[in-house]
């Protein structure tokens, strides 16, 4: 036999068999191919694309076929008959790495396919599918609460260590957080708390007009804008516009790559980028909580002043006697907890992000909607606690 025959017949057999290798990041899916899709290699990513459709249901799916050394009509027709079947089952797709030859193939036999139209789901399967989405709902949520549970321990872990070593915090860091989240915050702090005084102000008097007695509009106003609205409107605005910052920012350092790249240099993503921001927040939002309770209270004693003929001597006056301290300090304590949970939500969406560009958008939403969540649950849980303590 001639030496270039022997040498083609060894090379031939080192030429690694056909490869799928499923990953998940997120909601997303990843379907790394490699190897050789020929029909006499392709029997391994049969048995695992056999298992695939029942595990990709309604999510998204990137095809990568940057890894495939070559392919034949038996494998391009073995992906089209799996993408066709996960379209069936809701999932989007998109394919990446594909080189000029498979594209021109999968043209080709696609204009030789006869169409096929999708067989209606039985009754039997419509009836099952409210039950299929709640346990996929529950399994999505339960492995969102371990990963949320496994980031706060991290996170306790990178806090200790700051506080045995105050010299390795990033204080610098800390103090742009507390710029960008608190000081750029307060124009729309500003117009929101003066607009709930004006509110809260214009519902009572109209109540009270009615029993004479317009001065208790001082009572209601100090103690509502003080211990529960104030709180409870700056957390939600800040959960709106810091959260969904700290998500987004995350998410594009996640999608171009920067955490992988400070996770390979040493750095960690917890000490350099989650701590610094989750210190700011719980500074900057019990000071953005005694900033509303005045411009709450001035929005209140503007409408006072016009509505009920109650002068700014006697309104200030007033708050004096009936406003005790507790409530303004129960309104202040409150800040840290939701500052808290508004960042630990915010950074653990944005670690979240795959690199789909979509995630961000999807994760950012949800951050907010469970920023808020949370901020109202532990609003009511203080509310619970301070009434059985009589405070």
């Amino acid at each position: 036999m001639p030496t270039s025959q022997i040498e083609g017949a060894v090379t031939e057999t080192k030429e690694p068999p056909a490869r799928l290798r499923l990953e998940r990041e997120g909601r997303q899916w990843l379907l790394h191919a490699s190897g050789r899709w020929t029909a006499d290699r392709l029997d391994t990513v049969v048995e695992t694309l056999k298992k695939a459709p029942g595990r990709l249901r309604d999510a998204p799916v990137t095809w990568d076929f940057s890894g495939i050394t070559q392919m034949d009509s038996a494998g391009m027709m073995l992906y089209l008959h799996y993408r066709d079947e996960l379209a069936r089952r809701g999932c989007r797709q998109a394919v990446t790495g594909r080189s000029k030859e498979q594209e021109q193939l999968e043209a080709l036999l696609l204009r030789h396919l006869p169409e096929t139209t999708p067989r209606p789901a039985s009754l039997g399967s419509r009836l099952l599918r409210p039950l299929e989405n709640l346990g996929r709902s529950t399994l999505h949520g339960a492995r969102d609460l371990r990963l949320f549970l496994e980031f706060l321990g991290e996170n306790f872990a990178v806090l200790a260590h700051a506080l045995a070593h105050p010299f390795s915090i990033r204080f610098d860091a800390i103090a742009k957080n507390i710029e960008d989240a608190g000081v750029r915050a307060l124009p729309i702090i500003t117009l929101t708390s003066f607009l709930i005084g004006v509110v809260i102000a214009y519902q009572g008097a109209v109540q009270l007009q009615k029993f004479g007695a317009n001065v208790f509009i001082v009572d209601m106003i100090g103690i509502s804008v003080t211990r529960e609205l104030a709180p409870l409107i700056t957390a939600i605005v800040v959960a709106g516009r810091t959260g969904s910052s700290y998500t987004a920012q995350l998410g594009v350092m996640k999608i171009t790559e920067e955490i992988d790249a400070m996770r390979v240099m040493g750095f960690e993503p917890q000490r350099f980028l989650v701590l610094p921001r989750i210190i700011a927040l719980m500074i900057a939002l019990p000071l953005m909580i005694f900033y509303a309770d005045i411009i709450g209270i001035f929005g209140g004693m503007v409408v006072a002043n016009l509505h009920l003929n109650l002068s700014w001597s006697e309104f200030v006056h007033r708050l004096q006697n009936v406003v005790e301290v507790k409530h303004f300090w129960i309104g202040i304590v409150k800040g840290p907890f939701f500052a808290w949970l508004i960042a630990v939500v915010g950074c653990f969406r944005g670690l979240q992000v795959s690199r789909d560009t979509e995630s961000i958008g999807y994760y950012t939403t949800i951050s907010v909607v469970n920023a808020i969540f949370l901020v109202i649950a532990c609003d009511a849980l203080f509310s619970v606690v301070f009434t059985e303590l009589g405070i």
